[in-house]
């Protein structure tokens, strides 16, 4: 198989890591990819949808996979299948999910799929006589993307009301924060799941956690993610099959009967409540970290997956995971994430430790490569991934790996995965 992945990051590098090692892989392409992917692949300068669904047809590409979210909610699926090319990912009015905040509440509400009680409006009038309705804090949402960062949990009622001010005036997010959507805030633990989807079957993934907040103890700024860990203890079968029959089947048969049936990754974004899953949000792709620590869990291969997912056949696939555990420590750069950091060399010691070189590796995100250097070119570097027989192994790991990387400002969080092990 020939096959192009989109995207530069490290959810990218870590599934191109993978597809890389399976001998039905005959060439990898990534577009535009990293200074690191070039060591799995080619990597490919067109930022062009058409022109790069012209290059997928002319390299017989067998199958694309998607992996940021703007090329999904701007609709590079759509262009890829009109010219009758395989490609992972849902079209453009699936990608609502999580391009539409607003379209994402709505559709919980009307299929029924448990979510915090909310509104959705661009008056502020109406916005503020509902913040006052709400204990504190206040969750308010921007509608559209904001790379991650159009979500605020106001502390106070005041606090609700600026940020709702500032974002239906367009100063906070642009045209992304025109229509916002405010809701209760809900007290629990934070999951992610994934759900690989065909328009009518899916399979599930290991449930991971992410941690957010740039600090130790969860707290600092929030972040695209410091770390990540699969599975976690804190899910147990009886959530599995909720998540099961209240989330994903209504959510596959509600995009089936809005006909716009949703292929690709359905991210959950769930808050676990007193043993019940409420789903906080959508996102129609792989989360990053968690693709890092998931994507090495795989004992089945990967291209098979993305492949009967693309087309329709995954009623037909059995898959299989590894019996281990993944922990995943993001590697940032000093100024991440209020400003963008000069470039530093990156300098990975000699691996002797066989514990490490054989069950840890390094996804790499924001690097450049030049004369055979890697830079470290700023916000989410690189993360240190290890594998373990238990969360605590995999975790020890991880940062002995991140103890051989080093690069001018790096910075780390040392407590990822400490939900799972207090509970253990």
């Amino acid at each position: 198989m020939n096959i192009m992945i989109m995207g530069s990051g490290g959810r990218e590098y870590s599934m191109g890591r993978m597809l890389s090692q399976e001998h039905r892989v005959e060439q990898l392409y990534f577009a535009p990819g990293n200074g690191a992917t070039s060591s799995l692949g080619e990597n490919v300068a067109i930022d062009d949808y058409e022109a790069l669904a012209d290059f997928a047809r002319n390299k017989d590409i067998d199958l694309t996979i998607v992996g940021p979210e703007a090329p999904l909610v701007d609709g590079v699926v759509d262009i890829f299948k009109a010219r009758g090319l395989h490609i992972f990912g849902p079209s453009k009015a699936a990608a609502r999910l999580e391009g539409s905040k607003v379209y994402m509440k709505n559709f919980l509400a009307k299929y029924d799929i448990p979510t915090a009680r909310y509104m959705e409006t661009d008056h502020i009038d109406e916005a503020f006589a509902f913040i006052r309705t709400l204990p504190t804090p206040v969750v308010v949402k921007a509608d559209g993307l904001c790379a991650g960062k159009g979500v605020i949990i106001a502390q106070s009622h005041d606090e609700a009301k600026q940020a709702v001010s500032q974002m239906l005036s367009g100063k906070s997010f642009g045209d992304a924060g025109k229509k916002v959507v405010i809701e209760e805030f809900l007290d629990g633990y934070e999951l992610s799941m994934f759900a690989i989807c065909d328009g009518k079957d899916y399979i599930l993934l290991p449930a991971a956690q992410d941690h957010k907040r740039l600090l130790d103890n969860d707290e600092g700024p929030n972040t695209g993610g410091m770390g990540a860990y699969a599975p976690t203890p804190l899910v147990n079968d009886a959530i599995y099959e909720k998540v099961k029959t209240r989330i994903i089947r209504p959510t596959l048969e509600g995009m089936q009967a809005e006909g716009t049936p949703f292929e690709g990754v359905l991210f959950i974004g769930l808050m676990v409540v007193e043993g019940e899953p409420i789903t906080l949000e959508f996102n129609v792709r792989f989360g990053d970290p968690e693709c890092e620590v998931l994507m090495p869990l795989m004992k089945s291969p990967v291209s098979e997956l993305f492949y009967k997912a693309a087309t329709g056949d995954l009623s037909n696939l059995h898959v299989e995971f590894k019996k281990q555990y993944g922990v995943g420590v993001v590697m940032a750069s000093r100024d991440y994430p209020y400003s963008s950091t000069e470039p530093a060399e990156i300098i990975v010691d000699e691996i002797v430790h066989e514990e490490v070189s054989e069950h840890a590796h390094i996804a790499y995100a924001g690097v450049r490569e030049e004369d055979g250097t890697l830079y470290a070119t700023g916000g989410r570097v690189l993360v240190c991934v290890g594998l373990g027989n238990s969360i605590n192994e995999a975790r020890e790991r991880a940062y002995m790996l991140c103890g051989q990387v080093h690069f001018a400002g790096k910075k780390i969080r040392t407590d990822i995965a400490y939900q799972a092990l207090a509970e253990a």
